[in-house]
């Protein structure tokens, strides 16, 4: 039996007595892309915010490579090793893209106030550790040309990369990655697609991925589950649940 390195047990959260998860039951694979698909509403990016400490369900738990994070701050479940991006990019746009994917290594700052005004000895030594993985992902990305441009300065697929490339330099067991092809062109997407291999592959880092773009999630995921109003339609391998009569119902209506 393949290790689980994420694991949801009876999930549940409402919001002014609206189910958004309602027992949700969900283990991610290590080593493995999930994605977790279904129509606005459905529950997707709350699930996603329960798993990263900015929601607390309301019942249920929720373990990381089999301990329990259920209830820890978001700061504290980003040093076990969980990182995300946001379904609208959550970057500071008044900083250049290396400064925005420098502060992704703040998790894992173990130097004190002192030594970082004084800037020498561990401070000194650990800036230049986190530097040098800034710009081991800017090349993974292949983001060099913006290096030292202001955020607001770039394109929006550059953005988006930024945003993925600072999650990448926390360096995370599990990546969350909230529509990530939004707001991308088709060209862009492809682009995608082989990076989510490629960290998969070459970075051995697990991802869960909300996803509206199927032909993308096909491609690149090994599991897929759907979810309609807060609860489970379907769980399997992707083309196995995109073809699914109950999530067909969910994305088109009763009728087709």
């Amino acid at each position: 039996m393949e290790e689980q390195i994420l694991s949801v047990n009876h999930l549940s959260i409402q919001f002014g007595g609206v189910h958004a998860l309602d027992k949700i039951d969900l283990g991610v694979k290590r080593g493995s892309v999930h994605a977790i698909i279904g129509p606005n509403g459905a529950g997707k990016t709350t699930f996603l915010n329960c798993i990263s400490g900015a929601y607390k369900g309301d019942a249920g738990e929720i373990s990381f490579k089999g301990k329990k994070i259920w209830g820890l701050r978001p700061d504290q479940i980003a040093s076990k090793g969980i990182a995300r991006t946001f379904q609208n990019i959550e970057l500071f746009k008044k900083m250049s893209v290396m400064e925005n994917i420098l502060l992704g290594c703040h998790s894992r700052k173990r130097t004190g106030i002192l030594s970082d005004i004084l800037f020498w000895g561990k401070s000194k030594k650990q800036e230049m550790v986190f530097r040098a993985k800034a710009e081991e992902v800017i090349d993974f990305l292949d983001i060099q040309a913006y290096r030292d441009t202001l955020v607001e300065s770039a394109p929006y697929g550059v953005q988006k990369n930024v945003e993925l490339a600072r999650a990448l330099a926390m360096e995370p067991e599990l990546l969350l990655l909230d529509e990530p092809s939004s707001g991308l062109n088709t060209e862009e997407t492809q682009d995608l697609a082989f990076w989510i291999e490629d960290i998969k592959e070459d970075l051995g880092i697990t991802i869960l991925l909300v996803e509206h773009d199927m032909r993308l999630v096909v491609d690149v995921c090994d599991t897929v589950t759907a979810l309609d109003y807060g609860r489970m339609l379907a769980k399997g391998e992707p083309k196995e649940v995109v073809q699914h009569p109950d999530v067909i119902k969910a994305y088109l209506g009763e009728e087709e």
